[in-house]
């Protein structure tokens, strides 16, 4: 029998269009928030920089401009294939030491790069213990030999990328472990071996994790100070520092801060442009764990050697010369003394890397389950403060802070007689939003990798079940993306513990950290004093590395 007209032609009734909730627009309010001392430095720059921007644009900037990008360069190529390649192998292969170095390779994290940069010129300069040993065992004087000269371009893109690459390792392994094994086997059914697999399976379905480590990796080498400075590599960040607080023109130092954030956000925008429409997510709900591939002979050693290499570089030898350096002199001050350092950097990392992970995780499901321009542009804003010097960061942090202080006081003097004295600037509150506006960019760049690998079918299940936009994210997504919420609260603090400009700048005058009393010692070249507060700061960070490895392991 035939189906009636009607039957046949009943039209699709169209979905209603999703109203925001409050708390997706609050999350474009945070963005605002954390952009402010951005904005402040925005609005410095738009003041004319005089003759100082018009020497620089004629004879640094263009030295400036190609430095910061080989610079750039080199850290990409080296943290990339170190993070990513570490990777791969301790998910993939069966060797001796797997176990090991799969945790061993987090711990470069927990090394400041300037102190890497300092450890390694005083082992490795003329008048260090190497070439000290080299001319007394040869009896060659200097100048008779050759000895690669750490103080230069590539010395200083080697330090940042042997301490940055656990930013590209972390996402990476995360990644490969919750990749389809089907794929893989299709791979090595197709005659691929693991190397092949991992270039032309692997990698790619890594992308979003990968290109998120290196962002992070890039932005931190963009906004170091410490070692370009100490290498002697003039950068973008040096240049600003000469400008602000060498010739005290804050314009043409906030121009300079501005060719900077614009660098940054092109690379982005390039990045996210070239991704497309490609999605990266898994299309099979099948995830056995992947079968390592045993390794023997000199396959075990290429291993071996391609996760031990970055590993001494970053942390055992750094390592092991501070506390060689502390066995031998080490700070004077006793022990006791060391407990208010130590409280002050846990206190404010903690506190820091929980709200990060909160405000991250509540602007990335905004952009996920709502997006729109506003919301995506509000994001990408919100992590531009990653690729400014802290130094810059404090300074447009107390700009504003200081105007509100001003302001309140001058209306509490006139209309009750009383002052309201500093509420914010000088504060730990000031000193948290500072770290906040320096390293949300490392929260939300996790967070949305990690979202990224969530397969949507996930989530619309939850919905044809009657579960609303919030139930299915708190009920699904959530325990989903419980690995990438922690790594983002790990990277958040380590960074915190080891942030050294904003510090000094921002914190309260009774307030000191770790990071601030190895400064006040290494600046005086005093790096055996300074290695008991150093090996603190190592010792510290390695507690929530330790953490985290232990809950990816049970996972």
């Amino acid at each position: 029998m035939p189906m009636s007209r009607a039957a046949t032609e009943t039209p699709t009734p169209m979905p209603a269009r999703r109203r925001s909730p409050a708390w997706a627009w609050g999350s474009m309010l945070v963005a605002c928030a954390i952009a402010t001392p951005i904005l402040a430095v925005l609005v410095t720059a738009a003041a004319p920089g005089g003759e100082v921007w018009r020497h620089i644009l004629a004879t640094t900037l263009p030295g400036m401009l190609a430095s910061s990008a080989l610079l750039a360069l080199l850290v990409a190529a080296m943290a990339g294939s170190a993070g990513a390649i570490t990777a791969w192998l301790v998910v993939a292969c069966e060797f001796r030491g797997r176990r090991f170095l799969e945790v061993a390779l987090l711990l470069p994290i927990a090394m400041p790069a300037y102190l890497c940069g300092y450890v390694y010129t005083w082992l490795l300069d003329v008048a260090g213990p190497v070439q000290t040993t080299l001319r007394t065992a040869t009896g060659l004087s200097y100048g008779q030999y050759w000895f690669p000269e750490i103080r230069s371009l590539p010395g200083a893109a080697l330090m940042l990328a042997m301490v940055l690459y656990p930013y590209v390792y972390m996402l990476c392994r995360a990644a490969f472990l919750q990749q389809s094994v089907c794929l893989i086997e299709a791979s090595r059914t197709l005659g691929h071996g693991l190397a092949r697999s991992f270039l032309h399976v692997a990698l790619p379905l890594a992308r979003p994790a990968l290109a998120a480590g290196i962002a992070l990796a890039l932005m931190e080498t963009l906004a170091d100070f410490g070692t370009v400075q100490h290498f002697a590599v003039r950068t973008f960040t040096t240049g600003i520092y000469e400008a602000w607080f060498g010739m005290d023109n804050r314009p043409a130092a906030a121009q300079l801060a501005v060719a900077l954030l614009g660098c940054v956000g092109l690379l982005l925008a390039l990045e996210h442009i070239s991704r497309g429409g490609r999605r990266f997510h898994p299309t099979t709900t099948r995830h056995p764990a992947l079968r390592p591939v045993r390794l023997t002979g000199w396959r075990q050693a290429a291993a071996l050697l391609a996760c031990g290499l970055p590993l001494m570089i970053g942390f055992v030898i750094p390592a092991g010369a501070l506390l060689w350096l502390l066995v031998q002199a080490g700070d004077p001050f006793s022990p006791a003394r060391y407990l208010p350092f130590a409280r002050n950097s846990l206190l404010l990392s903690g506190i820091t890397a929980l709200q990060a992970v909160l405000l991250a995780a509540g602007m990335a499901w905004a952009a996920r389950l709502y997006p729109s321009p506003a919301r995506s542009i509000a994001n990408r804003v919100a992590s531009l403060g990653y690729a400014l010097p802290g130094s810059v960061i404090a300074v447009g942090v107390l700009v504003p802070f200081g105007l509100f202080d001003n302001a309140l006081d001058s209306w509490l003097r006139a209309r009750f007689g009383v002052s309201s004295g500093l509420l914010l600037s000088g504060t730990m509150a000031a000193l948290v939003f500072a770290y906040l506006v320096r390293f949300l960019a490392v929260a939300l760049s996790t967070v949305e990798s990690g979202l990224a690998r969530l397969k949507p079918s996930y989530t619309d299940a939850a919905r044809v079940l009657g579960r609303r936009p919030g139930q299915a994210v708190r009920e699904v997504e959530v325990p989903l993306a419980r690995g990438a919420l922690l790594t983002a609260g790990l990277l958040v603090f380590v960074d915190t513990m080891k942030e050294l400009p904003a510090t000094l700048i921002v914190r309260p005058f009774d307030l000191d950290t770790l990071a601030v009393r190895v400064y006040n010692l290494a600046s005086d070249e005093r790096l055996a004093e300074a290695s008991t507060a150093a090996v603190l700061i190592v010792l510290v960070g390695l507690l929530p590395v330790a953490a985290l490895t232990r809950m990816m392991r049970r996972e």
